[in-house]
């Protein structure tokens, strides 16, 4: 078993405000302090100097090694480029004398998937020519193409814009900057649910959980409150959306998951059962154990968990993510012992409210499981009946 956390409620949003205003002040300013170093997160190893070199706005990329055609790659270096090459000066655009005019790429695997425990390690370089670098200019080296990203990232951090001197420089060169990330699981939970976002808003997010170097976007996309995802094997589901503009397409949701892909961060989608799940039964109100108490989901009906078997294997087909979040946090079972067939149904089987949670639980972890998929439950799950629980079971807290 092992244990996550990720960030929750208001701090994704703060986050997201703050290293986009971050990244738009990308400058050098009077109140700067030179001694520090201003790289987040700071990298597990680096040296750096004194000098400050000059950036070329018409900045070349040399690639190399098996990654090396890599469109991440080349995507993520228009990106950067135009991050740091943001700021409108005619001195920027004439042909000039330039510290750093090149940068070279080395990835040495074209394997392009993204799962947990990818490699994002990666080496970044930057010099003068004849300094510390046999290759002019900045040089980086990386396994996969997502250290290669990484390695992009921190690049930019180190380039600035200078109003006096009108140029984009490295201060503090040359850099020697050796860095992997220190958790393999980086993520920020993001909850469109209760408080549904516009797609170019999760995307505003995932690019600001790059900034951060995060590379998990836990995606809580339904609750008791809104089913906005669709699901083609159970077409209804999505009649649970707060209206019919506020729901996600299964190109929306594939869109995204290729948007973030490209940053380097993966989607674990949740479907947290068998609580938090009333909005299920407005295009399915077989799912409630009746329509005056309507969660947990009837626990008593093979139907229920046909529908949580499709739901899975659809958004299989959009999120490649081995990690799939089953919630089973806040689960009230009243409704269970005081709707007839229910009762009936824990009688006959001589179980408690509590014993049919976690026999839903288990049959949950069975289905994702049998789909090829890392089950992830709430810690509720784990304080509840933790013996029980699937030994690949990834406990979440929050």
């Amino acid at each position: 078993m092992a244990i996550l956390s990720s960030f929750h409620g208001f701090l994704p949003f703060f986050l997201f405000f703050a290293l986009v205003s971050s990244r738009k002040l990308n400058l050098h300013t009077a109140e700067l302090d030179e001694s520090l170093t201003y790289l987040w997160p700071l990298p597990s190893e680096f040296t750096s100097g004194d000098e400050t070199l000059t950036v070329d706005p018409n900045l070349s990329l040399s690639l190399a090694g098996n990654g090396g055609s890599s469109g991440i790659v080349r995507e993520a270096f228009e990106r950067y480029k135009s991050i740091i090459f943001k700021h409108h000066s005619s001195k920027l655009s004439r042909s000039g004398d330039y510290d750093i005019n090149q940068l070279s790429i080395t990835v040495h695997s074209d394997n392009e998937e993204l799962q947990l425990g990818v490699d994002e390690s990666y080496t970044l370089m930057v010099a003068k020519s004849n300094e510390l670098s046999v290759v002019p200019g900045i040089s980086i080296e990386a396994n996969s193409v997502y250290g290669a990203v990484r390695a992009l990232e921190t690049m930019s951090q180190l380039c600035a814009f200078d109003y006096v001197a009108k140029a984009v420089q490295v201060q503090k060169a040359p850099w020697f900057i050796k860095d992997r990330p220190r958790f393999v699981y980086r993520g920020l939970l993001l909850d469109t649910s209760r408080h549904f976002l516009p797609i170019e808003t999760i995307k505003q997010v995932i690019e600001s959980m790059s900034y951060a170097k995060l590379n998990v976007l836990h995606w809580h996309i339904i609750d008791e409150e809104s089913f906005p995802l669709e699901v083609p094997t159970y077409p209804n589901l999505w009649k649970g959306a707060y209206t019919k503009m506020e729901r996600y397409t299964v190109e929306d949701a594939s869109d995204i998951v290729h948007f973030a892909k490209m940053r380097g961060i993966n989607i674990m989608a949740e479907v947290d059962v068998p609580g938090h799940a009333e909005s299920w039964g407005t295009g399915y109100p077989d799912l409630w154990p009746s329509p005056t108490c309507r969660e947990p989901l009837d626990v008593s009906k093979n139907f229920t968990f046909d529908v949580v078997s499709g739901i899975i294997a659809d958004m299989k087909k959009i999120f490649p993510f081995e990690l799939f979040h089953l919630g089973g946090d806040e689960v009230h079972t009243d409704c269970w012992s005081s709707t007839p067939h229910v009762k009936q149904w824990l009688k006959d089987r001589n179980m408690t409210g509590k014993d049919a949670y976690q026999y839903f639980v288990l049959r949950g972890q069975e289905i994702a499981i049998s789909q090829n998929r890392t089950p992830v439950n709430w810690e509720e799950t784990f304080n509840t009946f933790a013996s029980k629980l699937n030994p690949q079971t990834v406990v979440h807290n929050w």
